[in-house]
């Protein structure tokens, strides 16, 4: 474990084994790069993140893995988009992908093999989001994998409620020479959908989806998969080791809201999003996915990654 510079800050650097992690956990808990040296010595690049110029551009940056807190994507209230209706009925704002992406965190654990920080709310998450309560993210690092798992603590008198996720922006293609089409994704949903985008922000019955498909088919763009039978997506080159697997939780089968998204904004950009999160987007307005913290209790959300 090492500090780098960077654009005025100090990242964290993890060797584990063949795999090398970057973070800054300060800003945002988030996870920078993975990357992987091979047995012929090249490097392969898992988790994306592109050159910017300024530490300002750092929470909106399409790279990494942005934490999704406390709900994923847009959320509306009756029809109002970044909007939500809290328990106390009043209507709050609520950014897209929530606050954490654009929070400051308090580390309280860097050691060798990852870290763990504590999101410390601003005055815009105390507005958008006025609970007492303390969400934890972790992160454990390994020779060809990860783990990342929330924690929301429950601190004060009322149930707090939250639907997150993460934003993974895996490198794709990772091969020379390859396209998507020459990737498959096996995603063992039951149940898809989409969101309307341009009058609720419900949920509408989303395209019919083979086990395996490859990653250039556009239906897998913006979609909701649920209804998991099992807890792991696979996604890599056919016929070729170096599969990527994103496993949620450790039930063989996720509670039936658990929801994958696939997203990517076009085709010419070297990375696909595969992003399992808690609930489809919107969680509050529909309640599909979203979770309760009573008083005094504390909740988990654990996703692994890893390269086989």
């Amino acid at each position: 474990m090492e500090k780098v510079p960077y654009l005025g800050q100090s990242l964290v650097k993890w060797q584990c084994g063949p795999s090398t992690f970057l973070a800054l956990p300060e800003r945002g808990a988030r996870l920078m790069n993975w990357n992987i040296l091979l047995g012929d010595g090249s490097v392969r690049d898992v988790i994306y993140w592109p050159e910017i110029k300024s530490i300002d551009e750092f929470a909106k940056v399409r790279g990494g893995n942005p934490i999704l807190f406390p709900f994923c994507a847009r959320t509306f209230d009756r029809g109002l988009v970044h909007h939500w209706r809290s328990p106390d009925g009043e209507r709050r704002a609520m950014p897209a992908h929530g606050l954490a992406r654009q929070s400051e965190f308090a580390v309280t654990r860097l050691d060798a093999r990852g870290f763990a920080a504590v999101m410390v709310p601003g005055e815009e998450a105390r507005a958008c989001y006025p609970f007492d309560y303390e969400f934890e993210v972790a992160y454990r690092f390994e020779s060809f994998g990860l783990a990342c798992e929330y924690t929301l603590r429950n601190l004060g008198t009322q149930p707090i409620p939250w639907c997150a996720g993460h934003h993974f922006y895996f490198i794709c293609p990772w091969s020379e020479g390859a396209t998507r089409a020459d990737y498959i994704i096996r995603i063992p949903s039951t149940k898809t959908f989409v969101q309307d985008m341009e009058k609720t922000g419900g949920l509408l019955p989303g395209p019919a989806l083979r086990l395996d498909e490859p990653l250039n088919n556009p239906d897998l763009v913006n979609v909701f998969h649920t209804g998991l039978k099992t807890n792991s997506v696979v996604f890599g080159e056919k016929g070729r080791p170096g599969d990527v697997h994103v496993r949620i939780g450790n039930a063989k089968v996720p509670p039936p809201d658990t929801t994958v998204v696939t997203w990517t904004p076009d085709d010419k950009v070297p990375y696909f999003c595969v992003e399992p999160w808690m609930g489809p987007a919107n969680a509050p307005e529909h309640q599909m996915g979203l979770h309760w913290v009573q008083p005094g209790q504390s909740q988990n959300f654990i996703v692994e990654v890893a390269v086989k």
